[in-house]
């Protein structure tokens, strides 16, 4: 029988010119199931997402979706038109957390080609984006820039691409958005568990989240598919056997999730997150590797509130070592005299959060 085009095989790195606008399928409503499987698959346990008598305390109506399954749901809608032939997602800046999401919540997203550039070798290439996801209302819920290597449908034509964008290195002070409706005044720290504020962290002090957690090949694919992350790298098992690394990688995010989700042991009075200055996964994540982090605090900010201040952090999470009780830097210097990442670091996220002062 005669194939019909109808299917997409998706866009490659010469279908996703700079100044592209995509307007993604299928929007979501976000739902209470899902809040309770993204809890199943990262462990999550920071109260203002499942405890809606603590969100109500706080000025909410009810338990707000976790600030991370709004950022996987926005992203996995951009993948078919974006992502879809990506070798792999390189990093992220500029990731701005707008206004609140709510079960019920319809999100949708919109993205913009920034930039490109190709590849030395040339049969590859960099895209450069940016999404800004909304919900039913129009009303901003997040936005971010983030950058992808991508496969080239004709490796052997040179693109002459060279356009790549500037990245900020930080979103600034004033762009942090703060939930208009947040009132700490009942802040209970008997619901978190935490016991340290926001003047109790210093720049420059380290914190070691303690556990591991092994990715699990069902997981992580559950995890994508949560998100509606349909990105070949993640799943087709059989195409894969001949690529670079011969194996399905486990999406970046759920690594980030998972990372984030350790490192309540020690940051539990954390309200929300407020942006993402900056993310690099620096070493692909499989099934069967076990994920540790740390945090180093980088700087708190003074937001002229008397009831809560910024943290500027860095995750950082290494797989198959544990930092507490091995030796395992952020960087190393290689034989060429090069500075790398330390081959264990698999992620290196620096990102901005809400914490409540002393009272």
């Amino acid at each position: 029988m005669p194939a019909v085009g109808k299917a997409t095989a998706g866009n490659y790195f010469e279908d996703l010119v700079t100044g592209l606008e995509v307007e993604h399928a299928v929007p979501r409503t976000v739902t209470e199931g899902d809040q309770s499987l993204y809890i199943a698959l990262t462990a999550s346990r920071y109260p203002l997402h499942c405890d809606a008598e603590f969100a109500r305390a706080l000025g909410f109506r009810r338990e707000t979706v976790n600030d991370l399954l709004v950022f996987h749901i926005v992203f996995g809608n951009t993948v078919p038109d974006i992502s879809l032939n990506a070798i792999a997602n390189l990093g992220y800046a500029d990731v701005r957390f707008g206004c609140a999401v709510y079960p019920g919540d319809t999100l949708r997203s919109h993205t913009t080609v920034l930039g490109r550039r190709e590849s030395r070798s040339g049969d590859t290439g960099a895209v450069w984006v940016r999404t800004v996801g909304r919900n039913q209302r129009g009303e901003e819920v997040l936005s971010f820039l983030r950058w992808v290597l991508m496969a080239k449908r004709d490796p052997g034509t040179a693109s002459g691409a060279d356009d790549a964008p500037e990245t900020p290195d930080v979103v600034a002070a004033s762009d942090l958005a703060i939930p208009p409706e947040l009132d700490l005044t009942a802040f209970d720290p008997v619901v978190t568990g935490g016991r340290a504020w926001w003047e109790d962290y210093e720049p420059g002090e380290r914190i070691h989240h303690v556990e591991g957690v092994a990715i699990e090949e069902a997981e992580h694919q559950m995890a994508a598919r949560l998100y509606q992350n349909t990105a070949r790298a993640h799943f087709n098992a059989h195409a894969l056997a001949g690529s670079r690394f011969g194996r399905r990688v486990a999406y970046g995010g759920h690594v980030i999730s998972v990372a984030r989700e350790l490192s309540f042991n020690g940051l539990e009075n954390a309200v929300r997150v407020l942006a993402f200055n900056g993310g690099t996964h620096s070493s692909p994540t499989f099934a069967g590797d076990t994920i540790y982090a740390w945090t180093d605090v980088l700087e708190r900010i003074d937001l002229s509130r008397e009831d809560a201040g910024a943290l500027r952090l860095r995750l950082v999470a290494a797989k198959n070592a544990d930092p507490a009780t091995e030796d395992v830097t952020l960087r190393v210097t290689g034989d060429d005299g090069r500075e790398r990442y330390h081959p264990s670091v698999v992620l290196d996220l620096d990102y901005t959060v809400l914490m409540p002062k002393r009272r």
